[in-house]
């Protein structure tokens, strides 16, 4: 079966594209709410000495801490007002879903539909605000902690700090919604993606300044980009995995017309979960790990120790890294795939899978293969995932060259390939109606 991105360079071409002026509106609005994202990631925080605190931040610059600095598009570095990014925004969704799980009245929410989703979007951005508010005010303590770094420390230094980061978590959240809403692909999932793409240059020139320094072999760098070549195909190919299971439909009788019998596909995504369980893991990561980073001082106490046991190729890091990985596979896969529910549509219309009684067999069948095939999809997604963590182990190269940043990218442009191509399908299947009611009013 071929992929969005396959249907649609065989079938659509960019004059497609440009005669939609609805798909036009929408991309050149993500473009717009993106470059305003880039452009917010440059206004550093009041009363801080930038200089001073790229030159802390370099020294500083490993493990978490520097995937907290990609996923923000180097807000970390340059400590802007967008510092926080949107990670308080996820790691709320995280929390609710959590609680949508064991909490009856959040379940209850859930199950109402569109109002009951609305009511929980608001508790998330509730979260939102107070884990922001816990994140900047553990940042601001942190920078005055530096020497050198805050002109006038003190409480003053302390609110606009937390009022500055939580006002740029707050507006990147109703950015991504308005993108989601009015743009093309998934908003937050946009932001982090726009982000890593804004630093691959440099760290594609750091790489070269290093080879051609000696620092790192030519070989070495050669091998990094056939590496992450191969990853990308890698990934390209596990995100278009399926297990898809025989569906049949017997032959049955509508008023005087008799129907044949009919077999179709249940598609079962070897990662159905996507890209959100490495996002959910290192959100929850950077929370702990970004304070004990700024709040280390001279170098002693828990905090010190604690980021040195979770700093890059530590083993209770990666550890802690996978474990996560795996929960969230299973757990978000759980959440937006239920068997019973499944299968009870297919009784419904008369479907079945050959061999498997209806009903409650056929959910456990659903739900067996599902666990399998998630198995292998939660495995695809640590092996990726642990990657740039020994690549800055055992050779120093950037964050950016790892398997993460690659599963961002690759998954969000796939995704987003994916809703151009249903739009314009969308336009076409219109294009068609119309002439069939232009024809048949000739007529």
């Amino acid at each position: 079966m071929a992929s969005a991105a396959e249907q649609l360079a065989a079938s659509i071409n960019f004059s497609a594209i440009g005669k939609s002026e609805e798909l036009k509106k929408r991309i050149w609005f993500t473009l717009a709410a993106l470059v305003i994202y880039r452009l917010g990631t440059y206004v550093p925080l009041p009363g801080i000495d930038p200089a001073a605190f790229e030159q802390s931040f370099t020294g500083k610059q490993q493990g978490v801490l520097e995937l907290f600095n990609m996923f923000a598009g180097g807000a970390v570095q340059r400590m802007a007002i967008f510092a926080l990014n949107i990670m308080p925004y996820i790691s709320a969704s995280i929390i609710i879903q959590l609680l949508t799980s064991v909490v009856p009245t959040l379940e209850a929410l859930k199950k109402e539909g569109e109002s009951g989703r609305k009511v929980i979007n608001q508790y998330t951005r509730y979260l939102t605000v107070v884990l922001a508010v816990f994140q900047a005010y553990g940042i601001a303590i942190g920078l005055e902690g530096q020497a050198g770094i805050v002109a006038n420390p003190g409480w003053f230094f302390r609110i606009s700090t937390v009022l500055s980061l939580l006002g740029g978590t707050m507006f990147l959240m109703w950015l991504g919604e308005q993108i989601t809403a009015r743009g093309i692909g998934n908003g937050s999932s946009l932001i982090i993606f726009a982000g890593i793409v804004a630093a691959f240059p440099s760290a594609i020139i750091s790489t070269l300044e290093l080879g051609r320094q000696g620092a790192i072999n030519t070989g070495l760098i050669i091998a990094v980009i056939v590496m992450a070549l191969v990853v990308t195909a890698f990934i390209v190919f596990m995100e278009r995995a399926q297990r898809r299971l025989l569906i049949t439909y017997p032959k049955r009788q509508v008023g005087n017309r008799m129907y044949e019998g009919q077999t179709s596909f249940l598609p079962l995504k070897l990662n159905t979960s996507g890209v959100i369980p490495p996002i959910f893991a290192s959100s929850l990561l950077l929370l702990p790990t970004t304070i004990a980073n700024f709040s280390q001082g001279d170098g002693t106490g828990w905090l010190a120790t604690f980021n040195t046991y979770f700093g890059h190729g530590r083993p209770l890091y990666m550890l802690t890294y996978a474990l996560l990985i795996l929960f969230f596979a299973f757990f978000y896969t759980a959440i937006v795939f239920n068997p019973t529910e499944t299968a009870d549509n297919l009784k419904k219309h008369g479907g079945f899978i050959p061999g498997i009684r209806p009903g409650e067999r056929t959910a456990q069948f659903i739900d067996s293969v599902l666990m399998k095939i998630t198995v292998l999809g939660a495995g695809y997604l640590v092996l990726i995932c642990l990657l740039p963590e020994f690549l800055i182990s055992y050779w120093a190269l950037p964050f950016y060259f790892g398997g993460t940043s690659l599963l961002i990218v690759v998954s969000v442009t796939m995704d987003t390939v994916s809703q151009v191509h249903g739009h314009l399908q969308a336009q076409q299947y219109e294009g068609l109606v119309k002439k069939a009611r232009l024809r048949g009013r000739k007529r």
